[in-house]
């Protein structure tokens, strides 16, 4: 399974909005959301 698959996955189960993430994270939304679909590779 890929790193975007088990964020989105994990995410989901805790009831993170994407916002969310990137927020704790210190990222855009937008760069969570790349990740998730495999769009960045970074």
């Amino acid at each position: 399974m890929r790193l975007g698959e088990n964020l989105a996955q994990a995410r989901k189960k805790n009831g993170l909005s994407q916002e969310e993430v990137a927020e704790k994270l210190g990222v855009s939304r937008q760069t969570v959301s790349k990740w998730e679909t495999g769009v960045s590779q970074s």
